[in-house]
Protein backbone atom coordinates (compact mmCIF):
# COMPACT_ATOMS: atom_id res chain seq x y z
CA UNK A 1 0.00 0.00 0.00
CA UNK A 2 2.86 2.50 1.08
CA UNK A 3 4.87 1.86 -2.56
CA UNK A 4 1.25 2.17 -4.90
CA UNK A 5 0.55 5.66 -2.36
CA UNK A 6 4.09 7.01 -2.71
CA UNK A 7 3.76 6.25 -6.31
CA UNK A 8 0.50 7.68 -6.87
CA UNK A 9 2.30 10.87 -5.29
CA UNK A 10 5.14 10.67 -7.73
CA UNK A 11 2.57 10.61 -10.72
CA UNK A 12 0.56 13.34 -9.40
CA UNK A 13 3.54 15.77 -7.96
CA UNK A 14 5.29 14.90 -11.88
CA UNK A 15 1.85 15.77 -13.57
CA UNK A 16 1.40 19.32 -11.14
CA UNK A 17 5.10 20.36 -11.88
CA UNK A 18 4.72 19.53 -15.74
CA UNK A 19 1.67 22.11 -15.49
CA UNK A 20 3.10 24.50 -13.57
CA UNK A 21 6.30 25.09 -15.04
CA UNK A 22 3.73 25.22 -19.18
CA UNK A 23 1.57 28.17 -16.67
CA UNK A 24 4.42 29.99 -15.48
CA UNK A 25 6.09 30.65 -19.08
CA UNK A 26 2.80 32.44 -19.29
CA UNK A 27 2.70 34.49 -15.92
CA UNK A 28 4.30 35.18 -12.86
CA UNK A 29 6.12 31.89 -11.04
CA UNK A 30 4.86 33.32 -7.42
CA UNK A 31 1.20 34.08 -8.79
CA UNK A 32 1.22 30.35 -10.18
CA UNK A 33 2.31 29.37 -7.11
CA UNK A 34 -0.25 31.19 -4.81
CA UNK A 35 -3.31 30.20 -7.19
CA UNK A 36 -2.14 26.54 -7.17
CA UNK A 37 -1.10 26.15 -3.42
CA UNK A 38 -4.74 28.21 -2.60
CA UNK A 39 -6.45 25.65 -4.68
CA UNK A 40 -5.11 22.55 -3.48
CA UNK A 41 -5.87 24.21 0.06
CA UNK A 42 -9.76 24.31 -0.70
CA UNK A 43 -9.59 21.03 -1.95
CA UNK A 44 -8.00 19.39 0.97
CA UNK A 45 -10.07 21.28 3.44
CA UNK A 46 -13.24 20.02 1.89
CA UNK A 47 -11.51 16.43 2.18
CA UNK A 48 -10.86 16.55 5.56
CA UNK A 49 -14.14 18.00 6.74
CA UNK A 50 -15.55 14.80 4.37
CA UNK A 51 -13.22 12.09 6.21
CA UNK A 52 -13.23 13.87 10.00
CA UNK A 53 -10.17 12.80 12.02
CA UNK A 54 -8.46 14.09 15.36
CA UNK A 55 -5.40 16.01 14.95
CA UNK A 56 -3.31 16.98 17.97
CA UNK A 57 -1.17 19.96 18.12
CA UNK A 58 1.39 18.02 17.44
CA UNK A 59 0.03 16.65 14.20
CA UNK A 60 -1.04 20.44 13.28
CA UNK A 61 2.18 21.64 14.08
CA UNK A 62 4.12 19.35 11.67
CA UNK A 63 1.46 20.19 9.02
CA UNK A 64 2.21 23.88 9.34
CA UNK A 65 5.91 23.36 9.31
CA UNK A 66 5.36 21.23 5.97
CA UNK A 67 3.64 24.12 4.67
CA UNK A 68 6.60 26.39 4.74
CA UNK A 69 9.10 24.53 3.47
CA UNK A 70 6.26 23.50 0.65
CA UNK A 71 5.70 27.06 -0.40
CA UNK A 72 8.95 27.36 -0.67
CA UNK A 73 10.09 25.26 -2.86
CA UNK A 74 7.16 25.15 -5.23
CA UNK A 75 7.54 29.31 -5.44
CA UNK A 76 11.49 28.61 -6.78
CA UNK A 77 10.65 25.32 -8.52
CA UNK A 78 7.75 27.30 -10.90
CA UNK A 79 9.72 30.07 -11.10
CA UNK A 80 13.05 27.37 -12.36
CA UNK A 81 10.56 25.89 -14.45
CA UNK A 82 9.97 28.83 -16.22
CA UNK A 83 12.83 30.19 -16.96
CA UNK A 84 14.94 26.93 -17.60
CA UNK A 85 14.71 23.08 -19.12
CA UNK A 86 12.01 21.72 -17.05
CA UNK A 87 14.21 18.35 -17.59
CA UNK A 88 17.07 20.10 -15.73
CA UNK A 89 15.60 21.67 -13.31
CA UNK A 90 12.46 19.69 -12.03
CA UNK A 91 14.98 16.12 -11.54
CA UNK A 92 17.22 18.40 -9.75
CA UNK A 93 14.97 19.50 -7.26
CA UNK A 94 13.96 15.42 -6.80
CA UNK A 95 17.74 15.00 -4.99
CA UNK A 96 17.12 17.82 -1.82
CA UNK A 97 13.27 16.25 -1.83
CA UNK A 98 14.57 12.63 -1.22
CA UNK A 99 17.87 13.48 0.55
CA UNK A 100 16.78 15.21 3.35
CA UNK A 101 13.90 12.84 4.74
CA UNK A 102 15.89 10.12 3.93
CA UNK A 103 18.53 11.09 5.97
CA UNK A 104 15.73 12.29 9.21
CA UNK A 105 14.00 8.66 8.47
CA UNK A 106 17.38 6.97 9.31
CA UNK A 107 18.30 8.97 12.02
CA UNK A 108 15.13 8.57 14.04
CA UNK A 109 14.99 4.81 13.46
CA UNK A 110 13.94 3.79 10.09
CA UNK A 111 15.40 0.21 9.10
CA UNK A 112 14.84 -0.72 5.49
CA UNK A 113 15.47 -4.39 4.23
CA UNK A 114 18.24 -4.52 2.48
CA UNK A 115 16.75 -5.27 -1.08
CA UNK A 116 14.99 -1.78 -0.35
CA UNK A 117 17.54 0.15 0.85
CA UNK A 118 19.17 -1.00 -2.02
CA UNK A 119 16.48 0.49 -4.04
CA UNK A 120 16.60 3.79 -2.42
CA UNK A 121 20.52 3.51 -2.93
CA UNK A 122 19.92 3.39 -6.88
CA UNK A 123 17.29 6.44 -6.72
CA UNK A 124 20.22 9.15 -6.11
CA UNK A 125 22.17 8.18 -8.87
CA UNK A 126 18.84 7.94 -10.97
CA UNK A 127 18.08 11.63 -9.95
CA UNK A 128 21.62 12.82 -10.30
CA UNK A 129 21.84 11.62 -14.10
CA UNK A 130 18.18 12.57 -14.78
CA UNK A 131 19.23 16.26 -14.22
CA UNK A 132 23.11 16.08 -15.62
CA UNK A 133 23.08 18.20 -18.39
CA UNK A 134 26.28 20.08 -20.73
CA UNK A 135 24.52 23.51 -20.89
CA UNK A 136 26.48 26.44 -18.86
CA UNK A 137 23.80 29.02 -20.05
CA UNK A 138 22.65 31.69 -17.40
CA UNK A 139 19.43 30.17 -17.91
CA UNK A 140 20.65 26.73 -17.05
CA UNK A 141 22.72 28.38 -13.83
CA UNK A 142 19.72 30.01 -12.36
CA UNK A 143 17.26 26.89 -13.19
CA UNK A 144 20.28 24.70 -11.20
CA UNK A 145 19.73 27.45 -8.24
CA UNK A 146 16.23 27.24 -8.32
CA UNK A 147 16.10 23.31 -8.60
CA UNK A 148 18.24 23.30 -5.48
CA UNK A 149 16.20 25.54 -3.54
CA UNK A 150 13.31 23.58 -4.82
CA UNK A 151 14.48 20.62 -3.19
CA UNK A 152 15.10 21.73 -0.08
CA UNK A 153 12.26 22.90 0.39
CA UNK A 154 10.41 19.68 -0.54
CA UNK A 155 12.33 18.08 1.19
CA UNK A 156 11.55 19.87 4.45
CA UNK A 157 7.40 19.49 3.10
CA UNK A 158 8.20 15.43 3.23
CA UNK A 159 9.76 15.33 6.22
CA UNK A 160 7.57 17.11 8.33
CA UNK A 161 4.38 15.55 6.74
CA UNK A 162 6.51 12.17 8.02
CA UNK A 163 5.92 13.21 11.60
CA UNK A 164 1.95 13.54 11.80
CA UNK A 165 -0.06 11.15 13.27
CA UNK A 166 -2.25 8.64 11.68
CA UNK A 167 -5.22 9.80 13.74
CA UNK A 168 -5.36 13.44 12.24
CA UNK A 169 -6.90 12.79 9.21
CA UNK A 170 -6.51 15.88 6.55
CA UNK A 171 -6.80 18.69 8.59
CA UNK A 172 -3.02 18.75 9.06
CA UNK A 173 -2.19 18.82 5.24
CA UNK A 174 -5.28 21.24 4.89
CA UNK A 175 -3.53 23.67 7.27
CA UNK A 176 0.09 22.78 5.41
CA UNK A 177 -1.45 24.46 2.14
CA UNK A 178 -2.55 27.67 3.97
CA UNK A 179 0.62 28.18 5.75
CA UNK A 180 2.64 27.22 2.00
CA UNK A 181 0.51 29.93 0.70
CA UNK A 182 2.12 32.53 3.71
CA UNK A 183 5.70 30.92 2.34
CA UNK A 184 4.69 31.80 -0.75
CA UNK A 185 3.94 35.45 -0.40
CA UNK A 186 6.28 35.90 2.02
CA UNK A 187 9.54 34.72 -0.43
CA UNK A 188 7.81 36.60 -3.06
CA UNK A 189 7.69 40.19 -0.49
CA UNK A 190 11.54 39.38 0.48
CA UNK A 191 12.45 38.98 -2.85
CA UNK A 192 10.53 42.33 -3.95
CA UNK A 193 8.19 39.73 -6.73
CA UNK A 194 4.54 40.34 -8.03
CA UNK A 195 2.20 37.62 -6.00
CA UNK A 196 -1.01 38.78 -6.66
CA UNK A 197 -2.59 36.98 -9.28
CA UNK A 198 -3.59 39.94 -11.26
CA UNK A 199 -2.80 38.47 -14.40
CA UNK A 200 -5.66 36.19 -15.84
CA UNK A 201 -3.02 33.62 -17.09
CA UNK A 202 -2.40 33.11 -13.35
CA UNK A 203 -5.78 31.47 -12.27
CA UNK A 204 -5.03 28.61 -14.66
CA UNK A 205 -2.93 27.08 -11.92
CA UNK A 206 -6.14 26.25 -10.14
CA UNK A 207 -6.47 23.22 -12.37
CA UNK A 208 -2.97 22.10 -10.32
CA UNK A 209 -5.39 22.05 -7.59
CA UNK A 210 -6.39 18.28 -7.57
CA UNK A 211 -2.53 16.91 -8.42
CA UNK A 212 -1.18 18.79 -5.52
CA UNK A 213 -3.96 18.04 -2.99
CA UNK A 214 -3.59 14.67 -3.75
CA UNK A 215 0.32 14.26 -4.49
CA UNK A 216 0.20 15.50 -0.97
CA UNK A 217 -2.34 13.52 0.50
CA UNK A 218 -0.94 10.26 -0.82
CA UNK A 219 2.07 10.89 0.26
CA UNK A 220 0.71 11.85 3.95
CA UNK A 221 -0.91 8.17 4.38
CA UNK A 222 1.98 6.12 2.62
CA UNK A 223 4.08 7.87 5.20
CA UNK A 224 1.25 6.45 7.90
CA UNK A 225 1.62 2.31 5.89
CA UNK A 226 5.81 2.72 5.70
CA UNK A 227 8.78 3.83 5.99
CA UNK A 228 9.98 7.49 5.97
CA UNK A 229 13.01 6.87 4.21
CA UNK A 230 11.44 4.54 1.43
CA UNK A 231 7.97 6.47 0.97
CA UNK A 232 10.03 10.23 0.42
CA UNK A 233 12.60 8.37 -2.17
CA UNK A 234 10.17 6.51 -4.03
CA UNK A 235 7.70 10.11 -4.23
CA UNK A 236 11.04 12.19 -5.14
CA UNK A 237 11.25 10.12 -8.20
CA UNK A 238 8.14 12.70 -10.12
CA UNK A 239 11.02 14.14 -12.30
CA UNK A 240 10.55 11.20 -14.63
CA UNK A 241 7.18 11.98 -14.98
CA UNK A 242 7.87 15.59 -15.67
CA UNK A 243 10.99 14.92 -17.98
CA UNK A 244 9.01 11.84 -20.28
CA UNK A 245 5.87 14.87 -20.55
CA UNK A 246 8.42 17.44 -21.21
CA UNK A 247 9.93 15.05 -23.78
CA UNK A 248 6.85 13.92 -25.72
CA UNK A 249 4.85 17.12 -25.77
CA UNK A 250 7.18 20.26 -25.39
CA UNK A 251 10.13 17.88 -27.46
CA UNK A 252 12.67 18.12 -25.00
CA UNK A 253 15.36 15.75 -25.60
CA UNK A 254 16.08 13.12 -23.30
CA UNK A 255 20.13 12.82 -23.41
CA UNK A 256 21.13 9.26 -23.16
CA UNK A 257 22.46 9.34 -19.49
CA UNK A 258 18.77 10.75 -18.58
CA UNK A 259 17.61 7.73 -20.11
CA UNK A 260 20.05 5.69 -17.81
CA UNK A 261 18.52 7.33 -15.06
CA UNK A 262 14.98 6.69 -15.92
CA UNK A 263 15.79 2.95 -16.19
CA UNK A 264 17.27 3.17 -12.51
CA UNK A 265 14.35 4.77 -11.48
CA UNK A 266 12.38 1.93 -12.39
CA UNK A 267 14.78 -0.24 -10.69
CA UNK A 268 14.58 1.42 -7.66
CA UNK A 269 11.07 1.61 -7.44
CA UNK A 270 11.21 -2.36 -8.32
CA UNK A 271 13.76 -2.78 -5.27
CA UNK A 272 11.92 -1.02 -3.13
CA UNK A 273 8.15 -2.46 -3.63
CA UNK A 274 9.90 -6.32 -3.61
CA UNK A 275 11.91 -5.21 -0.47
Amino acid sequence: MAIVLSLLSALAYGVSDFLGGIFAKRAPAWQIAVVGQSSSGVLSLAAAIAIGGSPTGHDLMFGALAGLGGGFGAAFLYRGLATARMSVVAPLSGVGTALIPVAVGLVTGDRPSAMALTGVVFAFPAIALISRVTDDSPAHRSGVVDGVLAGIGFGLLFTFLGQVGDDGGLYPLALSQATSILSVIITAVVLRESWVPRDRGAWKAAWMGPLGATAQGAFLYATQHGLLSVVSVISSLYPASTVLLASVLLRERIQRWQAVGLALAAAAVSLVALG
